[in-house]
């Protein structure tokens, strides 16, 4: 999975960025390149499936995350960088709330509001651009030849064209599967799930809920494929350069429950919807990111191809229930441990174990 930050200039990405990732600005090789890291899922149940089968090898889920240049005309205008853009999952855009002298916003005002919708609009003209070139291209060849699908992809781009021109972004658009599949080879950037990163000043980390709900309501209602979380970027700077135990006292002092890497990643999660089954045993203890409602035969094709096409049936356990058994030998005899076939529908949390011929 892959997510790109993006946002203006001083709203606090590449710190994030860094904070997420470890990978410092040092890394960037020219202006408008994208830098690359990756973060692991911070997943407690992990660590406890860890203290029951003791493996040498515990694997985290992990987000790929790109930090892209401060997002503008001239900057969408590079083949390099659209390129780049276009080939990610999902946008993670830093919205700016502080206010500080010392930080000059480069619109003379802090509005994260106003941030957006400039951002926004930047990404609905680059789609209209693509829409506009692909139209001309299909209004020649329709005029050549007839065919239903060639006319069918016209009247779809002529409802995302009328969508662009609104201003509305094409997020905003229910398709069936058909045109769904159908549009998505031109990886349209205001398609793309967008998860509002507000970095807050210290004197809201306290209330990094009431400032995301507030956000939500005020500026995400009715927008579809949005998310808002807020995290305090300053106070997550102090918080990668302390260990377990520390960084636990110092986010009491601010009463934040969780790290920003924690809230950064469970809201793409949710965006995307997706989550993590879990494998478990003496070799290693592993998670594993599928979609939410996927079947048990997918989620065996995520581990390895021939699992999916081999599959015979799948043992379940709940993680929770298998570390209280301390392990698969305390489950004997109970009914905590199921075989599911192909269609079962995976939950978050599920230990699975495949069986395949």
């Amino acid at each position: 999975m892959k997510t790109a930050i993006i946002g203006l200039p001083m709203a606090g990405k590449t710190s994030l960025f860094t904070i997420l990732t470890g990978v410092n600005e040092a890394s960037r090789v020219g202006s408008l390149e994208a830098r690359i890291g990756v973060a692991k899922v911070p997943d407690k149940r992990l660590d406890a499936l860890a203290q029951v089968f003791e493996p040498p090898k515990i694997t985290h889920a992990t987000v790929e995350y790109l930090d892209f240049p401060a997002i503008s005309k001239e900057a969408l205008r590079e083949p390099s960088y659209l390129a780049s853009l276009r080939m990610v999952d999902a946008f993670a855009h830093v919205l700016r709330t502080f206010d500080d002298p010392t930080v000059p916003h480069e619109k003379g005002s802090v509005d994260a509001a106003r941030d957006l919708e400039d951002v926004e609009t930047e990404l609905i003209l680059s789609d209209l651009v693509v829409v506009e070139k692909r139209m001309e291209r299909l209004d020649k060849d329709r005029k050549k030849i007839k065919s239903p699908e060639l006319d069918h992809e016209f009247a779809l781009l002529e409802k995302c064209k009328a969508m662009l021109e609104e201003n509305r972004a094409l997020r905003q658009m229910e398709l069936d599967a058909d045109d769904e599949k159908r549009i998505r080879g031109f990886q349209f950037l205001s398609r793309k799930p967008v998860l509002c990163v507000l970095n807050v000043g210290e004197g809201d980390a306290p209330r990094l809920h009431e400032v995301e709900n507030e956000f939500r309501s005020r500026t995400l209602a009715g927008r579809a494929q949005m998310e808002a979380t807020a995290v305090c970027g300053k106070v997550e700077a102090e918080l990668s350069e302390l260990d377990a135990e520390a960084a636990a006292e110092f986010m009491g002092t601010y009463g934040i429950q969780e790290s920003g890497l924690q809230r950064i990643i469970t809201s793409t999660y949710t965006l995307l919807g997706l989550m993590s089954f879990l494998t478990a045993g003496e070799t290693e203890v592993r998670a594993w990111t599928i979609p939410i409602h996927s079947k048990a035969v997918h989620a065996a094709g995520a581990i390895h191809s021939d699992f999916e096409k081999k599959f015979i049936r799948a043992e379940v356990v709940n993680w929770k229930d298998l570390v209280d058994a301390n392990g698969y030998a305390g489950l004997r005899g109970g009914n905590l441990l199921r075989l599911e076939g192909k269609e079962y529908i995976v939950k978050d949390g599920d230990v699975l174990v495949i069986r395949h011929s």
